[in-house]
């Protein structure tokens, strides 16, 4: 029997931000749509940390494929219910030169980071519509507020993930669904583990806080957004980068 707890769905759920997520939301007494693609030990250490009395679900699928999205969607609204909350957090990275880049390499990135998005955005917002009531939030970067080089197409993608913010906002603010977005800076994950401790220190001298973001800066941030809190928030780029602009 599905319980009356409100659910979110976490795209991405296995990685470093999306484990973060998925446990912010496990301690509020959320049920948990934890989704992954190919890190199930991710996803499954994940699940461990909701805790506060709400189910789980682990969830495979491309989200840059919709028939696959849609199916997931008849599988959480089966187990958990209809989603209350959806947070857009899948992301992957491509490092190099722009000209470089292989069409395989930055057609996977494009997918994922914001066709992805675009697929569950289109997915979950029927039901959400209907209750006049919703929350989505997308995950962007840095890089899509400033552009960074040798991370052009990363940085593409999540300056699309802030356009779509802005413009779904607007389109959908009159059925009572808000649709934010928070913007990480160098976060400390998996993602990032391959920067040189020389990379780093040089980072931690630019931002102004003087440290390494890390997992839980996103997710509370996400909570935030997602929560009565932020009721009067929407179209928003939430920037949480240490003051790193």
């Amino acid at each position: 029997m599905i319980n009356s707890n409100k659910t979110v769905l976490v795209t991405g759920g296995s990685g470093g931000i999306g484990q973060a997520i998925v446990a912010a939301f496990g301690r509020e007494g959320y049920n948990v749509a934890i989704n992954y693609f190919t890190n199930e030990k991710g996803a499954i250490d994940a699940s461990k940390s909701v805790t506060g009395g709400g189910a789980f679900g682990i969830y495979q699928c491309d989200v840059g494929d919709m028939t696959q999205v849609l199916k997931m969607k008849e599988q959480i609204e089966r187990d958990l219910g209809e989603v209350d909350v959806l947070v857009c957090n899948s992301g992957i990275e491509y490092f190099g030169l722009f000209h470089l880049a292989k069409e395989e390499e930055t057609e996977r990135l494009y997918k994922t980071n914001l066709f992805g998005a675009v697929n569950c955005a289109r997915a979950f917002l029927p039901p959400m519509i209907n209750k006049k009531s919703g929350s989505i939030i997308m995950n962007a970067s840095i890089c899509g507020e400033m552009g960074f080089s040798c991370e052009v197409d990363y940085s593409v993608t999540k300056a699309g993930l802030i356009g779509l913010t802005k413009a779904l906002s607007r389109e959908v603010a009159p059925s009572g669904v808000r649709v934010n977005c928070v913007s990480p800076g160098f976060i400390a994950t998996p993602m990032t583990a391959h920067f040189s401790e020389e990379a780093l220190s040089s980072i931690k001298e630019e931002v102004p806080l003087g440290r390494i973001g890390k997992s839980e800066d996103i997710s509370e941030a996400v909570l935030y957004l997602a929560s009565d809190k932020a009721s009067y928030v929407t179209g928003t780029v939430l920037s949480v980068n240490g003051g790193w602009y």
